[in-house]
């Protein structure tokens, strides 16, 4: 039997909260994961799983034991990359979540470069801007924007980034120019309604602070749809600078109200950044993180070489 197996069942029942679809997601038939994890619990001596008809439920030991379980597994997983980097190329499936936006062009410009670099290397991406977690969702890391959250997770900082409001030349041709955070209750206010996303809208100068509360004049759940929504001319919304300053770059936006940024009710500035379960990060992982960030930081660079 491969080491660690029966706990690798254990783990795989515990979190598809089936045996039918454990068995699938490791390549196994249901009575051979049956078989392996009654062997678990007749070494261990302890019943671990209750099941019925219809679910599967921890028992009060299967509590206890799942976080040993797991930390088992995450150990082992580092130790094989540990021999991975001194066998030869990353190689394997790497899953994990981004936000919508990264999706445009960013994040896959960087996944076709690794692919090219490591034709071992796997790629399953989440596009999500809603928050997935790592051990509930299966996945290797989470790439979130914003603000990180307080948390058991461990986080990875790529880059900070600054908010600004954007809207289009047709927009601005049709409604005018707000040139005061104070005049947007006049205009057309683009809004992202994801749980987590700031309420109050606080602008910072360098002389002056604002915060607002603004009605929406049209919402989306969707990073892509607000920013979809504004270079349509539908209306000025809060953007990050990584993404639409390209676009303004190239005259499809404009940023307004050009003195102020948009920051936390703490005054922070937003940052994107990776989250995982656990300290011990992938090669593979940190392969494409570091490219991820250096790619940032590049095009960073060469939007201030032509401002």
């Amino acid at each position: 039997m491969k080491p660690l197996w029966g706990i690798r069942i254990f783990c795989a029942v515990v979190e598809q909260k089936s045996f039918v679809a454990a068995a699938r997601q490791l390549g196994i038939s249901p009575s051979s994961a049956t078989r392996a994890l009654q062997a678990l619990e007749e070494e261990l001596g302890a019943m671990l799983l209750a099941r019925s008809s219809k679910q599967v439920e921890l028992t009060m030991a299967g509590e206890a034991y799942y976080p040993s379980a797991r930390q088992m597994l995450d150990l082992q997983q580092q130790a094989e990359e540990d021999l991975s980097q001194q066998a030869g190329a990353p190689r394997g499936l790497l899953r994990f979540s981004a936000p919508e936006t990264l999706g445009r062009e960013l994040l896959p410009a960087v996944l076709a470069r690794l692919a090219d670099a490591h034709s071992g290397l796997r790629f399953e991406v989440l596009y999500s801007d809603s928050i997935l977690e790592p051990i509930r969702d299966k996945l290797d890391f989470s790439i979130r924007g914003a603000f990180p959250a307080s948390s058991e997770l461990i986080g990875h900082p790529l880059w900070h980034y600054r908010r600004h409001l954007y809207a289009s030349p047709d927009y601005v041709a049709r409604h005018g120019e707000p040139r005061h955070p104070s005049e947007l209750p006049q205009h057309r206010v683009v809004i992202h309604s994801a749980p987590g996303v700031l309420k109050a809208w606080n602008f910072v100068s360098d002389r002056q602070t604002v915060s607002l509360n603004l009605a929406a004049w049209h919402r989306s759940n969707s990073g892509n749809g607000v920013l979809d929504a504004v270079r349509a001319g539908m209306g000025i919304a809060r953007l990050g600078d990584w993404l639409a300053e390209p676009m303004a770059a190239r005259g499809e936006l404009v940023r307004l109200c050009p003195d102020f940024r948009i920051v936390s009710s703490q005054g922070d500035d937003p940052q994107m950044h990776a989250v995982f379960a656990n300290r011990g990060m992938p090669r593979k992982a940190r392969l494409l993180l570091d490219a991820l960030r250096l790619e940032a930081d590049k095009r960073a660079l060469d939007r201030r070489a032509v401002a």
